[in-house]
């Protein structure tokens, strides 16, 4: 069983700077969707999470590589260093430049500035050495240019690559000698064309590429992944403007460039640039029209208003109550056409800048931006409004399941917000506690596409359209805290996924989805035909926060239903002889579906708790019966899964001993302080 390499992860931790981090975010999304799910990583998941079999590319921004070196010098680069010659691929942006090779010699002779010492990785062989260029200061753009550089085109063995073009420079390296080390495996890809500031040795490398081990290291002095669009023209220095009209005039060039770049790194392309999404509309609206005014009503405590306009002002997001007969005004029409961008830190056109017409392709600050809600309180929208989700679809087929015989569900799903764009369905909820605790349990939030969508940990869950994305507001009583424990919601909602598919349609029954403690999804991989090898298709979150004697809980779900990237769907196992016979799945009638499990299940357990029905539920879909793992925390001691402790929802392993044979010891695992790489048998423990 193998995990597909889905993942480009960007470091975002010591020593990295916000902006270098947004900055690669946005290119390598720009480039690399959907094909793969391109998200930010901190040193402690470099350090305790399993993140190598599923990473495509390990991304190093710019930044302080002295603050890299502090966090992951020893364990961490040693888990980096093994990934890379295993088959991995890195990528190292100026301060990752700097990082990747055998010695960083940076500013020598300042006693301010100055760097000077070995690096573990040693991609490069030798030293980087900088400034290339005089003039840096940290946090500042006085030492910035925009370096000319000439591309070996032989490196790139037919690829379309400019012979020269421009890049943002700000403080990298030259790599010395480069061209001595060719025997080492050592590629110079783009040299700087103007004198140096520093001695580069023989080749001027500002660009090189390291074969290393089976993977291979890429290495850039200069800021290739930065974009035009998203430098400020208005910097204080002087030429600054100068220096992004220059890059604005050749910025395919880089591009191509760039795209080169990551082909060499073996990562497929998208054949069309992505562009940054704008945030749409979102619309609130009930399987009883009756409920939403009534909602409203109930929220007038939390509402205020403003020039005559109602706002729900939470402590992560503004939403602004959208009146039914403005909706399409002229006024209203004004404030959706596009405005420009919103960089980080610049609140400016915040108020007015969500809109499903268009959006500048740039960098944009999405917290910043005013949410408009409209609240549907005659009738459901129509798909004009929510093209791609049909309204009366889900409240046809919510209804259908809600009358089902032994079923119990009825509160799930009556409150819809939904969004075509969002940034994420938990966090909207999640950290905006003003409204979260004014919404009824079953509240639930869903979308067509996040941009910016949670995970366990600090993973971030991609979602492009075709995904399932929801959350679901629940209530649970703190009463109930030793009968129903909350910890088990987030196996209850993975019980009713794993159902909600089984259950479907006629036909479904054996659709092959399975669980992963403790809260991911997986399916039969369809491209290994007659082979039981499963691939992760989608994931459980709870957040919880206390609210007048209740858990609030926001239970988010992704699930990747009919898309077609960046892994395998639901619907890409209805092409297999099995099921060839079946309807697509939908994602409103899922939705549904899923919705009326949980709620189903929800209400047995807090009746019984996790009793032996559900406990029996649970193993009968999950794939780890009597699975052999390793407890790296416990000295390496194997281990056999019995299964999950009926109290609080920890995971029971049997210690093993010579032979294999039971030793009687029983371990007892937490979820959040454990992770479990399924394909190595590994269970780690968190920092």
């Amino acid at each position: 069983m193998a995990s597909r390499k889905v993942n480009v992860l960007v470091y975002s931790g010591n020593g990295s700077t916000i902006e270098s981090v947004r900055h690669c975010l946005y290119t390598l999304r720009r480039l690399l969707s959907p094909n793969y799910a391109v998200i930010p990583v901190t040193d402690i998941v470099i350090l305790k999470e399993p993140w190598t079999a599923s990473c495509a590319l390990l991304v190093f921004p710019g930044g302080a590589d002295m603050g890299y070196c502090r966090s992951l010098n020893g364990e961490g680069n040693r888990r980096i260093d093994q990934y890379v010659r295993r088959g991995g691929a890195y990528l190292g942006f100026c301060a990752g430049g700097y990082y990747g090779t055998a010695r960083c010699e940076f500013e020598v002779g300042n006693r301010v500035l100055e760097v000077i010492g070995p690096r573990e990785l040693s991609f490069f062989p030798g030293t980087c050495r900088g400034c290339a260029f005089k003039g840096f200061v940290y946090h500042s753009e006085a030492g910035a240019k925009a370096v000319q550089l000439y591309v070996d085109e032989e490196a790139f063995k037919g690829g379309i690559v400019p012979q020269t073009f421009r890049s943002y420079y700000n403080g990298g390296g030259v790599f010395v000698d480069a061209r001595k080390y060719a025997d080492k495996g050592v590629e110079i890809l783009a040299s700087y064309v103007d004198p140096l500031d520093v001695d580069g040795g023989d080749g001027a490398a500002a660009v090189v590429y390291c074969k290393v081990g089976e993977g291979g290291a890429l290495l850039t002095g200069p800021h290739t992944e930065f974009a035009a669009v998203n430098l400020d023209p208005k910097s204080d220095s002087p030429d600054y403007p100068q220096l992004v009209k220059a890059l604005a005039e050749a910025d395919s060039s880089r591009v191509n460039f760039l795209k080169a770049c990551l082909a060499k790194l073996g990562l497929i392309i998208s054949q069309e640039t992505t562009t940054v999404p704008s945030l749409s509309r979102l619309h609130l609206s009930s399987l009883h029209h009756f409920l939403v005014p009534e909602l409203l009503v109930a929220w007038e405590h939390i509402i205020t208003k403003e020039d005559g306009e109602e706002y729900i002002k939470g402590e992560n997001d503004t939403f602004h109550l959208e009146k039914q007969d403005s909706r399409w005004s002229l006024n209203s029409l004004i404030k959706t056409l596009p405005t420009p961008g919103i960089l980080k830190g610049s609140n400016e056109h915040a108020a007015d800048q969500t809109n499903d017409v268009g959006s500048n392709d740039r960098i944009v600050d999405y917290n910043a931006i005013t949410k408009r809600l409209i609240p549907h309180e005659t009738e459901w929208p129509g798909t004009k409004e929510t093209p791609y989700f049909n309204h009366h679809s889900f409240y046809a087929n919510l209804r259908k399941y809600q009358e089902e015989r032994d079923g119990e569900a009825e509160e799930f799903g009556k409150y819809l917000m939904y969004g075509e764009v969002v940034t994420s369905t938990n966090t909207m909820l999640e950290k905006n506690i003003k409204l979260l605790s004014n919404v009824p349990t079953g509240f639930t939030f869903t979308a067509t596409t996040q941009v910016a969508g949670r995970g366990r940990g600090s993973n971030v869950w991609v979602s492009p359209a075709g995904s399932l994305v929801m959350s679901v507001c629940m209530k649970h009583p703190m009463e109930l805290s030793n009968s129903a424990p909350v910890v088990f919601i987030q196996y209850l909602a993975a019980i009713a996924i794993v159902e909600g598919i089984q259950s479907y349609d006629r036909g479904y029954k054996d659709f092959p989805v399975k669980l992963k403690w403790p809260n991911d999804i997986y399916a039969q991989d369809p491209t290994k035909l007659g082979k039981k090898e499963y691939i992760k298709i989608g994931g459980i979150l709870v957040n919880s926060s206390y609210s007048a004697g209740s858990y609030d809980l926001v239970v988010g779900i992704g699930l990747n239903t009919t898309n077609a990237a960046p892994t395998t769907s639901l619907n890409a196992l209805l092409s297999t002889p099995a099921f060839s016979s079946l309807a697509p799945f939908t994602l409103e009638k899922l939705l549904a579906r899923i919705l009326t499990k949980f709620e189903t299940i929800y209400k047995r357990f807090l009746r019984t708790g996790f009793d032996h029905k559900l406990e029996e539920t649970y193993y009968k879909n999950w794939l780890h019966t009597d699975q052999i793992v390793t407890l790296e925390a416990e000295g390496g001691v194997r281990a056999r899964i019995k299964g999950i402790t009926t109290n609080w929802g920890l995971l029971k392993a049997e210690e093993l001993g010579w032979e294999d044979r039971p030793t009687g010891k029983i371990w007892e695992l937490q979820s959040d302080s454990n992770s479990f790489d399924f394909f190595r048998g590994l269970l780690k423990r968190k920092a």
